[in-house]
């Protein structure tokens, strides 16, 4: 119920989908007397997305959240063990073509394929259920393990949780499944953006993590001035980087992380 709930709450505060349906009110309510109301809403939901198409307010927003932890120097020397968070496939696609699709954000699953071959004694994790509302699709290691044969690789070279729906679960069959000892040093590979909420929710849940980032939206600080200029991309980051300002605040409310915003150093 939880999981439902967390899911449609966010598809209303998606700021695309929350704007268009203050704009379809105020459209409906043109319909009514007095108007003034209905007006002031159309133009407060026109003028919002305009912006949030055109100024880079997603940029200010994700560029917080993607520097938080720096990518390291290289690859590390000795590795003992890497979780990939689920994200960057579709598995009703992959399962009705046949073979493996992926989509944004793919580099999870590139950088999966890599730390397979460059450590081959190490330990490599997937983890991602089934993240839908609807549920009626393969588990997302299904993908993973098509993806791997696709490549000349076993598929059981990878450890596979396929129960994850949440950054929380993901943490916790992790665990479960890789039984990180005192001393092994273990990576935890996602997108940029999500890293502070994931290393937090490691960190809760006992699993000692370094965080690995891939799939980064923003070059960095000279995108605060930049103007989209294909509109979609504005509103698609502006939705990326609420929902996950969202889940960070959401889960330390909720005890799920060891802090409001997860660096490195921490606890």
């Amino acid at each position: 119920m939880a999981y439902a709930f967390g899911k449609l709450a966010f598809i209303l505060l998606r700021p695309s989908n929350f704007l268009l349906l203050l704009g379809l009110l105020g459209l409906l309510g043109l319909w009514s007397r007095p108007r003034a109301w209905a007006k002031a809403l159309l133009a407060l939901s026109l003028g919002l997305m305009l912006l949030a198409t055109v100024l880079p307010v997603g940029s200010w927003l994700l560029a917080p959240l993607e520097d938080r932890f720096p990518r390291p120097a290289g690859y590390p020397e000795r590795v003992d063990g890497v979780v990939v968070l689920g994200g960057g496939v579709r598995s009703d696609i992959t399962a009705a073509r046949g073979t493996a699709i992926l989509q944004d954000p793919a580099e999870r699953e590139l950088a999966l394929l890599a730390f397979a071959r460059r450590y081959p004694d190490a330990k490599v994790l997937f983890t991602g259920g089934v993240g839908r509302l609807d549920g009626d699709v393969p588990p997302e290691t299904d993908t993973i393990r098509l993806l791997l044969r696709e490549q000349g690789m076993p598929e059981d070279r990878v450890l596979y949780d396929d129960q994850a729906r949440t950054t929380r679960e993901n943490a916790i069959y992790a665990k479960e499944l890789a039984q990180p000892k005192p001393g092994e040093r273990w990576l935890l590979v996602t997108s940029a953006y999500h890293l502070p909420r994931a290393v937090g929710v490691f960190r809760k849940v006992g699993f000692a993590v370094e965080a690995y980032p891939v799939d980064w939206r923003t070059r960095g600080p000279e995108d605060a001035l930049r103007p989209f200029v294909l509109m979609g991309d504005g509103i698609r980051r502006t939705d990326t980087a609420v929902r996950e300002w969202i889940g960070l605040v959401a889960y330390w409310m909720t005890g799920k992380s060891s802090e409001p915003f997860p660096g490195p150093g921490g606890g």
